[in-house]
């Protein structure tokens, strides 16, 4: 639907924001084509603004050239004789005349909302993961997403140079959801984008605060932290629910202003068992973190297949919407379960174990200290060098912060580029550098990014962790005003930790071929059927194993949720937390005298009566297994661990 002059100068005076008279020649009724702040993108029947702090009358004279009917300013240039509508306040006018121009997109598509010094994109796919595991139950198009590190939104997908974009390409992106008959968006919403109006007139279905620390405190951003605090804050005004983290700095404060918007609240903690989702028994198992959720909807266990212990935090603020957004708790179990995030604590290792790598992209004092302090952790005895820098022209407080974590927690640092623009890399590194040794951590700086994660990691004589921290997945460095096109941290480490191993004579192939070794063990079931009978969603170890045995040739059906199987299958599998791990044999007889004499009962007797069920319809085989051993399908087809029945 294209709207008229008419209806955008309608719009600014509903808003209070004309500064002066609209140009009496001025024609009202002319169709507007298009709205933007691009001169090169302009077309007869533009809408054009002047917007910017670089902004020069130039642009605005080939958008003249190029057919622009007006322009809107918060300063007229007269020396053109394009009418101006004169505007007060810039920022408060670009967004309402993108959601005009684009038929108010947020209406139509559920746009979630996240904020936080720390975790937004992490929360953000977990949240597109789970909200796509419950649109394709339904058949339905992906869930968007706006992130810094990529944009998704039915038309277009690229990487992201800003966590939030301007109100045009906003407003642009959610009208292509709506297009492309998406029914969810998430996005991450920045303290720069709230401050300046950047998501103003878009509706957020839930909005989420997720933590407050120090950071964007600069000149140029944030003066101080008030600002950059209550900036977050506003994104309380534009949530149809709001979810709060009680374990923040000022959650009272954050709480306050939830309230105060006047809609519905969700909490989330592991600190409050008040908490409407509250998390208990984080602990880890394997490479992988089991906690235990209780919400007003449900009480159960949700896994992370994500390294960091501090990710259940994120989890909880994903859980927290989803409670408000009534997803299903087997779509939320299942996207928790499969959820990566590029450049996100991927973990790489040498082929020798020696070098644990770890590309993270924390790059703030809280997202940093998070990533140092469960490094430590998780691996007490080793050395621990990180490989980090600061972005340049903004955020100067982080120069500090990360010297003084880097240095702490850190046996060496090495500083490096990280985005310097146009100051200059040298005098960042060693600004952070005073920092770091201030500490009594010794430091290097190789200005090179790739060069550096070289050196630390051909340099190790000793087991080390390595985290290379700021950059994750991104595919640039901006320098200057351009942004230059470059190997991700992920990329650089793989390739140097293949150099390690060849200068080493180690073979990076041992480990696959000794996992080949099992594969003559497995082979002797090829062609067999296994129906595996799952209490509730299949978990991501249970999915990995039945991946694995269908490798090799084994048919296997999982059936959740109790669903009967009416097919045939050589072994009938069920799950009950009191499954032994220990081969154990017996008959049907023997099943049915254990059961008449009440020597079993509770759920281990309801699993063995439905053994007994399978076996009556002509099953060959009923197998009980442990249901809390991890990879327990893989263990009872290579070791026999578990209780088998037969007729």
């Amino acid at each position: 639907m294209k709207h008229t002059l008419n209806d955008y100068i309608t719009l600014l005076e509903e808003r209070n924001l004309l500064a002066a008279p609209v140009p009496a020649e001025l024609d009202r009724s002319a169709p507007v084509e298009l709205v933007s702040y691009d001169s090169r993108l302009v077309v007869p029947g533009t809408l054009f603004i002047c917007k910017g702090a670089h902004f020069r009358a130039e642009f605005l004279q080939m958008a003249q050239e190029k057919g622009a009917i007006a322009y809107v300013s918060q300063r007229p240039y007269p020396s053109l004789a394009l009418p101006c509508l004169q505007v007060s306040d810039m920022r408060l006018t670009i967004a309402p005349l993108a959601d005009l121009y684009y038929n108010h997109p947020s209406q139509s598509v559920k746009v979630i909302s996240l904020t936080g010094t720390k975790g937004k994109t992490t929360t953000a796919y977990y949240l597109k993961q789970i909200l796509d595991e419950h649109l394709a139950e339904q058949g339905k198009p992906e869930c968007g997403l706006i992130s810094s590190i990529q944009t998704i939104d039915g038309v277009e997908r690229f990487e992201s140079h800003l966590t939030t974009p301007e109100p045009l390409d906003l407003q642009r992106h959610l009208a292509h959801a709506v297009q492309s008959g998406m029914e969810y968006l998430v996005m991450e919403a920045s303290s720069q984008a709230l401050k300046y109006h950047r998501s103003l007139c878009t509706d957020f279905a839930a909005a989420c605060f997720l933590n407050i620390g120090t950071d964007h405190i600069s000149p140029i951003e944030h003066p101080d932290f008030e600002d950059y605090f209550t900036s977050k804050l506003r994104i309380f005004r534009q949530g149809d629910i709001n979810c709060v983290n009680l374990d923040c700095l000022h959650a009272q404060r954050v709480l306050q202003a939830a309230l105060a918007a006047g809609k519905p609240v969700y909490t989330f903690s592991r600190q409050n068992p008040e908490a409407d989702v509250y998390a208990s028994q984080v602990r880890k198992r394997g490479g992988d973190i089991l906690f235990q959720v209780r919400t007003r909807r449900y009480n159960r266990e949700f896994r992370l297949t994500m390294p960091g212990l501090f990710n259940v935090e994120n989890a909880l603020a994903a859980l927290a919407v989803c409670e408000g957004l009534q997803i299903p708790q087997r779509c939320i179990y299942a996207g928790l379960a499969k959820a990566r995030v590029p450049g996100r604590m991927e973990v790489y290792s040498s082929a020798d174990g020696a070098i644990t790598a770890i590309v993270d992209f924390a790059h703030n004092r809280m997202s940093f200290e998070n990533l140092c302090r469960s490094t430590q952790n998780e691996y007490p005895d080793r050395r621990i060098v990180s490989i980090f820098g600061s972005v340049g022209d903004k955020a100067l407080d982080r120069r500090k912060d990360l010297g003084e974590i880097g240095g702490r927690y850190s046996h060496q640092v090495i500083l490096t580029e990280d985005d310097s623009g146009e100051e200059d890399t040298q005098s960042i590194c060693q600004e952070i550098a005073a920092y770091v040794e201030a500490q009594g951590c010794p430091c290097a700086i190789e200005l090179n990014r790739g060069e550096a994660i070289r050196q630390a990691i051909l340099n190790c004589r000793e087991p080390t962790v390595l985290l290379i921290a700021g950059k994750g997945d991104e595919t640039y460095q901006k320098r200057g005003e351009e942004y230059v096109e470059t190997p991700t941290d992920a990329e650089y480490v793989q390739s140097f930790l293949r150099e390690y191993d060849g200068a080493r004579g180690l073979d990076s192939s041992a480990m696959v071929r000794g996992l080949l070794a099992a594969l003559p063990i497995l082979g002797r079931y090829a062609g067999k059927t296994a129906a595996v009978h799952c209490p509730a969603v299949a978990d991501a170890a249970l999915t990995q194993d039945a991946a694995a045995l269908r490798a090799v040739g084994i048919s296997v059906r999982v059936l959740e949720g109790g669903i009967p199987d009416k097919e045939p299958a050589a072994y009938q599998i069920f799950f009950t937390p009191e499954g032994g791990n220990t081969l154990e044999r017996m008959d049907a007889k023997r099943a049915r005298e254990l059961l008449r004499n009440s020597q079993v009962s509770g759920p281990f007797a309801q699993t063995l009566q439905q053994c007994l069920d399978v076996l009556d319809s002509g099953g060959e085989e009923a197998v009980i297994l442990n249901g809390q051993t991890e990879h327990t399908l893989l263990l009872y087809f290579l070791e026999r661990q578990g209780i088998s029945i037969t007729p």
